[in-house]
């Protein structure tokens, strides 16, 4: 009698942390995606229904044809490859140069390696505002204001403090043993970076490539501050024209900012495997 009265306890008090649990993630769900459900009924509004009160969730009708004025105003289309090609080749500095900078720093011996890793890790305490301006007055005098290039090159030196140290740790936790029998057999430093460690550290470049396309994607400070061509502009500075001195068309940014978020919602479901993956696993060892 006392066995079953403690099962059906053990039952109860299971069935009441799932329920609590559940009901939990769920208004978490629910409240993370509020903006989004916002920004989706708004886009499919008129100029009119934005500002009513009280709001208008589900507008009547839907007004779709916002999704393609916003490529009648402006060229949107044009913003929209501006940011693939930036974010393209920013990326693929970041990448580059933080695994090559992190194998540095993890396998290779040289002098005050450690010491130079510690300075570099604490210009992460150093806010960019800092060096904004001298790095606009840099890019200004060698001539590369309005062009990509302060916001392309920057990356191919050293890929992002974050990076490196990503990578360093994840190169840490590849045995010794593999680059030993590598050496054994007769491979170089460079052959063992790109035939043995590369292909082990898919789920660290994973992680690089999610944070380092959602952070050059939406990157708004730099083309503000070094582009003056519209036509030169990311898609962040393209939603950013829908706002005038006096008023904002609302509904055109909601569209425009759907749009927007699509490239960085696939490529972080599509790469999530990897992405968790190297998170957790950069961590295993210091």
């Amino acid at each position: 009698m006392a066995d079953e009265r403690l099962r059906g306890s053990i039952k109860m008090s299971r069935l009441v942390e799932r329920t609590v649990g559940w009901a939990l993630l769920i208004g978490l769900s629910t409240l993370f995606a509020l903006p989004l459900v916002i920004t989706l009924s708004d886009s499919l509004k008129s100029f009119h229904e934005i500002y009513e009160v009280p709001r208008v969730w589900i507008p009547t009708p839907p007004r779709f044809g916002n999704f393609v004025r916003i490529f009648e105003f402006l060229p949107f289309h044009r913003f929209i490859l501006n940011t693939f090609c930036i974010t393209g080749l920013a990326l693929f500095g970041r990448v580059l140069s933080g695994c090559i900078v992190g194998y540095s720093f993890a396998r290779l011996r040289w002098p005050f390696r450690d010491f130079l890793f510690v300075v570099l890790l604490c210009t992460i305490m150093l806010p960019p505002e800092i060096t904004l301006i001298p790095m606009f007055i840099l890019f200004n005098k060698i001539g590369w204001v309005n062009t990509w290039l302060p916001l392309i090159v920057p990356s191919y030196f050293g890929g992002g403090v974050f990076n490196v140290f990503l990578m360093r740790q994840f190169f840490k936790t590849i045995p010794l043993s593999l680059e030993d029998a590598a050496k054994i057999d007769g491979c170089s430093t460079l052959r063992i970076f790109l035939q043995i460690m590369m292909p082990l550290s898919k789920p660290a470049v994973a992680t690089i490539c999610v944070l380092g396309f959602i952070g050059c994607w939406n990157d708004f400070q730099g083309p503000l501050i070094y582009l003056s061509d519209y036509l030169k502009y990311p898609i962040s500075m393209g939603i950013y024209m829908f706002k005038s001195a006096e008023f904002m068309f609302a509904n055109y940014v909601m569209a425009a900012s759907l749009i927007a978020v699509v490239p960085v919602v696939v490529i972080f479901f599509s790469a999530q495997q990897y992405f968790v993956k190297g998170i957790v696993l950069t961590g295993i060892k210091g």
